[in-house]
């Protein structure tokens, strides 16, 4: 079996509302790019990565001649030829080959008719757990959904959410307003959900001195664990010291090498693993053996996905030993998605690993076609910038948080 094709497209799915962070915001929609490989049998594997538009594709594109002619199954050697260490010194091509990965373990797994799972080693667990990814949202106009700035509104959010999908584990995405008025938003939170699980994520942007100050005031909640209050791995050692929470990370290990130093120092204590950030699936895999070998925990990360990448996140959980937490998932915040039978369903909580070989995904054609045009009208966004705040850039630790009397804008 030979790769003879390559393809690229970037979609561009709607959100529900706005989705606000500490960077900035999601400004209404998922901008990601599908890859494809076709092998000469006939199987087209599919992957996808982040970003989008005509640089994403053209940098997609340029790998053409590491992979034609290249034999899915040989997935060591495809690691070695766009991921080489000291090439990447000089080309970042992690995100792509984690989409290239992602597409050839798809083709290989469909050729072969076994999971993509089972090329890591098989399944350990047949449904995977997800948290309630909360969101400070801004109000989409068209819709009226969104608007969540208050404690009440968010945990209003929180229970539609739960009645939906089944959610007893809740994330809340902070680092937007003053700690204050998270710690008020977190502790509510808690209040209305005595006998779930809770985690928050400011993603890194408070001082270690203002994460002790708020992982003290949330001491007493019943967390999973404090993910990213602060900046780098000295910023978060320094935290340990003063706050008995087990501290996470998606942030600052993200390598080998500084997965090494994190054990070597005991600087953190849950690692979120993420398909495409760490360079692949088979990446994020190795990297939860090591963490396993050393007994931290694991955890699956979300980067924004869409259904490809979300079947990606199930086997990595599936696959997993010492996943105790449940994952990460921006997807039910999505309206609709570009695989065959629609969005994947939540059932208690949890996902369903798909049955079907590869990925177990298939793309819908007519969704494509209708995404791309959605991104070709509407175009990308600056992630790190906020709509509502044209003004405004984040600077590490932020020193200029949004103003909760101010609510959420209507865009």
């Amino acid at each position: 079996m030979k790769i003879v094709d390559l393809r690229a497209t970037t979609v561009a799915v709607p959100l529900q509302a706005p989705l606000r962070h500490a960077n900035g915001a999601h400004w209404g929609r998922f901008i990601r790019t599908i890859v494809e490989v076709v092998c000469d049998n006939g199987v087209v594997g599919l992957g996808e990565m982040g970003g989008g538009g005509a640089s994403a594709e053209a940098a997609v594109l340029g790998l053409k001649p590491y992979v034609l002619g290249h034999d899915p199954l040989q997935l060591e050697q495809l690691r070695w030829k766009i991921m080489n260490p000291v090439g990447s010194l000089y080309n970042a091509r992690a995100q792509l080959h984690a989409a290239v990965e992602m597409a050839c373990m798809d083709a290989a797994g469909k050729s072969l008719g076994i999971r993509a799972c089972d090329l890591l080693g098989g399944a350990l667990r047949e449904e995977i757990p997800f948290a309630s990814y909360l969101f400070f949202r801004h109000r989409n106009a068209a819709t009226g959904a969104g608007g969540e700035t208050t404690a009440d509104e968010i945990v209003a959010h929180a229970r539609d959410l739960k009645s939906k999908h089944g959610f007893t584990t809740h994330k809340l995405k902070a680092g937007v307003f003053p700690p204050a008025h998270e710690i008020e938003v977190y502790r509510a939170l808690a209040a209305a959900f005595p006998t779930d699980r809770l985690r928050i994520d400011p993603n890194s942007v408070w001082t270690v001195e203002e994460a002790i100050h708020v992982g003290r005031a949330i001491l007493d909640l019943n967390n999973d664990y404090f993910e990213d209050p602060c900046w780098g791995l000295e910023g978060m050692r320094r935290l340990r010291q003063f706050v008995p929470i087990p501290t996470a990370t998606n942030a600052v290990v993200v390598n080998f090498e500084q997965l090494a130093q994190s054990i070597r120092q005991d600087l953190i204590d849950v690692v979120l693993l993420d398909t495409t950030f760490w360079g692949g699936l088979r990446q994020a895999y190795k990297a939860g053996t090591v963490l396993e070998t050393f007994q931290y925990g694991a955890s699956v990360h979300s980067s924004g996905e869409l259904g490809i990448q979300l079947a990606s996140m199930l086997h990595l959980g599936a696959s997993l030993p010492n996943i105790g937490f449940a994952a990460d998932a921006h997807y039910h915040h999505l309206t609709d998605d570009i695989i065959k039978g629609g969005p994947f369903r939540y059932k208690n909580g949890s996902i369903a690993l798909p049955k079907g070989p590869g990925l177990g995904v298939e793309l819908d054609r007519e969704k494509v076609a209708e995404y791309a045009e959605h991104f070709r009208r509407f175009g990308g966004y600056a992630y790190d910038r906020d709509p509502a705040r044209p003004n405004w850039y984040s600077v590490y630790p932020e020193r200029n948080f949004a103003n909760p009397a101010d609510g959420a804008m209507a865009l």
